[in-house]
């Protein structure tokens, strides 16, 4: 594994998702905004949790990275459609088992069975994060097949 590579890159391409994430809200492509709902789970408090949800975004990009830089080492190089492949099958694990599971482990979120209650108040993404616009698939696709990009691009395998 060459950590170094894995460092720079994973982080570069973490920021890179969270970035098109966050301008795929702000352009109206979707409703989500990821950090809010992962700084959430940790506090009700609205402006620390987008910052605490922006951290904790960060470094599960970053451990995700990790896969993709162990795909990496595994076939022995680095190449922009491998890490687009993969890129797409982690968007599909969001979107079919991730976002789904999120009403579970979320304390302030309702859930599909269940609604809205005084503590649970936010909405579940459902399935595909459809709840969260007809485009938010799209805007997670793609987030995640440019983060498979960058890292299959840069990162060098040891």
């Amino acid at each position: 594994m060459n950590w170094g590579s894995w460092l720079i890159w994973g982080f570069a391409a973490t920021v890179v998702l969270t970035a098109l994430a966050a301008g795929s809200q702000g352009l109206g492509l979707t409703r989500m905004n990821l950090p809010y709902l992962l700084g959430t789970m940790f506090t009700p408090d609205r402006d620390r949790a987008k910052v605490i949800g922006f951290m904790i975004h960060l470094v599960n990009g970053w451990i995700f990275s990790l896969i993709y830089a162990a795909a990496f080492e595994t076939l022995g190089e680095a190449t922009w459609w491998f890490g687009a492949l993969i890129g797409l099958v982690h968007a599909g694990f969001v979107l079919t088992a991730g976002m789904p599971a999120l009403p579970g482990m979320h304390p302030r979120m309702a859930g599909e069975q269940r609604g809205p209650t005084v503590v649970r108040q936010l909405e579940p993404p459902g399935f595909l994060g459809l709840h969260y616009g007809p485009r938010t698939p799209l805007s997670i696709v793609l987030a995640h097949l440019v983060f498979g990009v960058i890292l299959g691009m840069f990162y060098t395998p040891a």
